[in-house]
């Protein structure tokens, strides 16, 4: 109130407050502490002035200010406040946080009561520049006026076209804001807003005559609004130029294929009489593309039409689940660990309580991959067993393992279980997973004797294939880093792969990666493994860890307890993967393939060790055979193909002048057999 009269200066006597109708404290404060007359204090009920979440969660009372704009802004039917209208205008919401609606409807009250404020400051611009909507003050005003200047028309000449205007300046205004903040385009959480508003904004461009990328032109104007109070946007404007036009120019490509499919699917609805597009037909144009869902219903509803919108959510799960079945089949050496990891859970469902009541595992592959264990359960075909023998496949849970299970993009661990009174026992182990927290199962086969619970055993993780697993989980947690250092700090991981093989890392990026970009990630991983950084594990709190500065996984869940990877003074992440002592054992790292694989999504695929020394000699070899057919050294190659080149090209025209004149020459040898038949020239072949 005070910040009101005394700061901003409203007059009192034009300022109104509702309450909520049972709200006799609220109604004591504004009367006789305020000292607000009775008849501008207006009691409303539920629907006005209870704020909920949703059906059930945090709700309480609500107290808004309102100003009287005066009698010429009311309504023909008239109205006050609360009521639909012009007049008065809602500028402050105070919601009283204290309940908790339970699922029968009741209140409890919350542990923990707060007041949750919000407050319009565009409005308050509004009234004090004394215009009618937000879109005229000077904060949208330059944007409207910019876009429709170098759309060839002017403002407030055509409703349908000013409609346009003001979603394309609140859009490009958000656009700026979200990728000032590091946030690029994608199809999941944030990413996914900000390019379902981009094109949003980009097909409302077609309404006032844009069929080029427009908006990465207006993203100056916000910019130079903005740049006082909010700097990083002044700071990150060559990359919100470049992010905006990248995504423009990928939406232009699909967007007229995918308006003539929309309206060739209105067509179909019209003539079936029906008023709702499938969910299937929605996620096509979704999935195939790139039209947000919320683009797909506004021009639905245009033409009055809506969405089977549960049908939608039906086929995005099924093709979630898709994807995770190939992303495994990406990331794993064996097709065990994909039927595992996809099955388990299922499989063995009915078994997990009474797995956990035997004990849950305890990992110790951090500090040993060999432990002396003991068989806690065994299951075999989908059921618990005491034992397994010579030639059976089964899941064998222990009381410690130092096996890893597979889990944040690292493939499980590979080894062998034999007995410690026994000689006669040998099982392979060929993965590992987790079907459940707190239980690690190894996938077993029986090569010689018989294993029975409560058995004590030796289990031993592949070293080797340990080592090298490390080796591309540390060089992941390098290229991470080193992208965010060349592309910029918008770079974040969604998804990653790291196996006894090779290394994959998916990041968001509105580009493709220059070769010369590709170089310097490359020359910079290397340093750092040259730089022998030590790397070192910590257990702390969550926010203990984002303070120090840890990278974590954006829609990753994790515990109150979570473990940090730090790699000297240049990397660190929440990560719970097994890593190498030392960058330099890493030894050399190789990238092999930069790719899109989605929308705003980037992949590299790369080699470490012996892999990558492999790879280098592999290319060498190929490098000096060429040299040696071509008969020049290596350095010669490019040089030598360009000369092949331009005397193919230049043989090339020889053959076709050859050709014509072969061609002229057959047309007069045959002109000069011809014969005159009862004036007719006849040419007998």
């Amino acid at each position: 109130w005070e910040f009101f009269t005394k700061v901003i200066g409203f007059p009192e006597e034009k300022l109104w407050v509702s309450i909520f109708k049972d709200d006799d404290e609220s109604y004591d404060i504004w009367h006789n502490l305020i000292g607000l007359p009775e008849k501008r204090i207006v009691r409303l009920g539920e629907e006005d002035n209870f704020w909920k979440v949703g059906p059930t969660g945090p709700c309480g009372p609500c107290s808004e200010i309102y100003i009287d704009l005066g009698e010429e802004k009311a309504s023909k039917e008239g109205g006050g406040v609360g009521v639909d209208g012009d007049r008065y205008l809602e500028l402050w919401n105070l919601v009283f946080m204290q309940y908790n609606r339970e699922e029968d409807g009741s209140l409890t009250p919350l542990p923990k009561q707060n007041i949750d404020t919000g407050l319009g400051l565009e409005r308050i611009a509004s009234v004090l520049q004394k215009v009618d909507t937000d879109f005229e003050t000077d904060l949208f005003l330059p944007i409207i006026k910019f876009v429709a200047q170098n759309a060839g028309i002017k403002y407030k000449e055509d409703k349908k076209k000013d409609l346009a205007l003001k979603v394309i300046a609140d859009h490009i205004r958000a656009l700026v804001f979200m990728i000032s903040d590091g946030i690029v385009p994608s199809n999941e959480g944030r990413g996914y807003v900000l390019r379902m508003l981009l094109r949003r904004a980009f097909r409302y461009g077609k309404v006032i005559n844009y069929n080029q990328p427009f908006l990465y032109e207006a993203a100056p104007v916000v910019i130079n609004l903005m740049k006082e109070v909010y700097p990083e946007t002044y700071k990150e404007e060559n990359r919100i130029y470049q992010v905006i036009l990248a995504e423009e120019k990928r939406f232009q490509e699909t967007l007229n294929i995918g308006i003539q499919i929309l309206d060739n699917l209105k067509a179909e609805l019209k003539q079936k009489n029906k008023d709702k597009l499938s969910g299937r037909d929605a996620f096509k144009l979704y999935d195939t593309y790139g039209f947000p869902l919320e683009l797909t219903r506004d021009i639905l509803e245009e033409d009055g039409f809506g969405i089977e919108e549960d049908d939608f959510k039906n086929e995005m799960k099924i093709q979630r689940e898709r994807s995770r079945i190939i992303w495994l089949e990406g990331t794993s050496s064996s097709k065990i660990s994909t039927k595992s990891t996809l099955g388990i859970k299922t499989r063995l469902e009915a078994n997990i309580n009474i797995l956990k009541e035997r004990g849950e595992t305890e990992f110790i592959g951090y500090d040993s991959v060999e432990v002396k264990s003991k068989v806690i359960a065994i299951t075999k075909d989908d059921k618990l067993v005491n034992e397994a023998a010579e030639g059976d496949k089964c899941e064998i849970f222990l009381e410690k393992t130092p096996f890893y299970a597979e889990k944040g993009g690292q493939i499980g661990d590979k080894g062998v279980i034999t007995s410690l009174s026994k000689n006669n026992l040998q099982i392979k182990i060929s993965d590992t997973q987790t079907p459940a927290e707190g239980l690690i199962a190894h996938f077993a086969e029986i090569g010689k004797g018989k294993i029975k619970v409560d058995d004590e055993v030796l289990a031993r993780v592949d070293l080797l294939r340990r080592k090298a697993i490390a080796r591309n989980h540390t060089a992941t947690h390098l290229l991470h880093r080193v992208l965010r250092d060349v592309l910029g700090e918008h770079v974040k991981q969604s998804g990653s792969a790291a196996n006894n093989h090779h290394l994959r890392f998916d990041f968001n990026h509105f580009a493709p990666l220059t070769m010369e970009e590709i170089e310097k990630i490359e020359n910079l991983v290397n340093e750092k493994i040259l730089d022998e950084l030590k790397v070192e594990t910590k257990i702390s709190t969550f926010d203990k860890a984002k303070e120090m500065g840890a990278v974590a996984l954006f829609g990753e869940k994790y515990g109150e307890q979570v473990r940090v990877v730090k790699i000297g003074e240049f990397s660190l992440e929440l990560c719970g993967g097994t890593h190498l002592n030392s960058t330099s054992n890493i030894g050399l790292f190789k990238i092999l393939n930069e790719e899109g694989i989605g929308s705003g999504i980037r992949r590299i695929e790369a080699v470490t060790g012996e892999r990558a020394l492999k790879y280098i000699i592999e290319k060498e070899n190929i490098i000096n055979e060429v040299s040696d057919k071509l008969q020049t050294i290596p350095s010669g190659i490019p040089p030598k193909i360009d000369q092949l080149i331009d005397d193919a090209n230049k043989m090339k025209k020889k053959i076709k002048i050859i050709r014509n004149k072969l061609a002229h020459y057959e047309v007069e040898k045959l002109l000069s057999k011809k014969k005159e038949i009862k004036g007719v020239n006849i040419i007998s072949l």
